[in-house]
């Protein structure tokens, strides 16, 4: 049984990532011209610092350089975090997008919008905005009724409370 290259990329690079205590999200290889493009998609639920980035790099670039995991042709290495509007789709996603927006094409065909109040093994807790006036509800969605969901990008977000606001009274 032979493995693609992604899935041997990702078992030489998975224990470096881990080791930082971050998620490997992606590994892609795509062709740019006369070489490659090797992108790895690392997260955590506290985020990933650009200087995290940076030294993960530098290691993942050591190990590739002792290994032909990549083979002769050129490559450029990026290695970066998942953007604002990244899919959701592991519930340690949903679960670090607590408090946020998101939109979700449902396996019935309907699409929803809705604010992630709380995340379980099961589901989510969402809070659907009110229309024309009416009050937020409250939903229960099951991770098995989810085809596709992203978080939605907020220009003007609320805080979260009251006691997030900060104070500018001297």
């Amino acid at each position: 049984m032979s493995t693609t290259q992604s899935e041997r990329l990702r078992g030489l690079l998975e224990p470096l990532v881990s080791a930082r205590e971050l998620d490997l999200e992606e590994v892609e290889v795509t062709p740019a011209g006369r070489r490659r493009v090797l992108r790895i998609v690392v997260d955590s639920d506290d985020g990933v610092q650009l200087d995290t980035c940076a030294e993960l790099s530098r290691d993942i670039s050591r190990t590739l350089d002792e290994s032909d995991a990549m083979g002769a042709t050129p490559y450029v290495l990026e290695v970066t975090s998942p953007g604002a509007e990244r899919p959701l789709t592991e519930p340690r996603h949903y679960r670090r997008a607590t408090g946020r927006l998101m939109r979700a094409k449902l396996a019935d065909g309907d699409e929803l919008v809705a604010r992630i109040n709380a995340v379980d093994e099961d589901g989510l807790d969402l809070e659907v905005p009110g229309v024309k006036g009416r009050k937020p509800t409250a939903r229960r969605l099951a991770f098995k009724e989810i085809s596709k969901a992203r978080v939605e990008i907020e220009f003007n977000r609320k805080p979260a409370s009251e006691g997030d606001e900060s104070k500018e009274e001297a």
